[in-house]
């Protein structure tokens, strides 16, 4: 785990946020981004000069238009590769580290938010590799997904997905595919990799069933 955090009690106990719906980082993960706004640029600067840890969460309905309502459950990552372009925007790749209960939010002088993170209900997300359950449908998760993909127009490395880790497979789906933002926000709360993987796999059997009631009908 980037950081050599190993229990909730390493992680700091406020973050950064960076509420952006429709993108969500899964323990583990990697997730690029390329920031731009003046507000998050002083944002990366201070996690870089401190432990570069930012919580990605996305928002929920309340709020005002200019500062959203935050979802309840975000995941905090570690920046693990920085770039700055010719023209001022940074390039940065966050590595998750732990999902966190978004508690209070701080009040703070930095242009960006910044929320108490309560990391204890998602401890074992700091475990080094989660064991694979048993009894997973595979079969039926890749006929699942060669749906989905082809009506998307979509492809994988087929290869290197049959040779990936089941959980690093789920993680970079569940993070890479256009699902709506609720459905990111409830593959992020799975508690595990067998509710993720199952919820995962009938988000992709929705997908296969739209598919047959868009299909025209058949003349005999």
């Amino acid at each position: 785990m980037p950081g050599g955090y190993r229990r909730p009690g390493d992680l700091p106990q406020a973050i950064p946020v960076f509420p952006l719906d429709g993108a969500v980082l899964l323990p583990g993960g990697e997730l690029p981004l390329q920031i731009f706004e003046p507000r998050y640029l002083n944002m990366v600067d201070d996690a870089m000069a401190g432990d570069r840890m930012i919580g990605m969460i996305q928002t929920r309905a309340g709020g005002e238009r200019a500062r959203p309502a935050l979802a309840g459950v975000g995941c905090a990552g570690r920046i693990t590769a920085f770039a700055e372009t010719a023209d001022g925007r940074y390039l940065i790749t966050l590595t998750g580290v732990c999902r966190f209960q978004a508690g209070d939010e701080l009040p703070v002088r930095t242009p960006y938010r910044q929320v108490r993170a309560r990391f204890e209900p998602f401890g074992e997300d700091l475990a080094l590799e989660e064991p694979v359950p048993e009894g997973l449908d595979r079969t039926r998760f890749a006929k699942a997904l060669k749906r989905y993909l082809n009506r998307r127009e979509l492809d994988i490395d087929w290869e290197t997905a049959a040779e990936a880790p089941l959980e690093s497979l789920v993680t970079s789906l569940a993070m890479g595919l256009p699902f709506e933002p609720a459905e990111k926000q409830a593959l992020l709360e799975a508690p595990g990799l067998a509710e993720r993987f199952a919820a995962l796999t009938a988000l992709l059997e929705i997908d296969g069933a739209q598919e047959a009631d868009d299909a025209p009908p058949s003349v005999q």
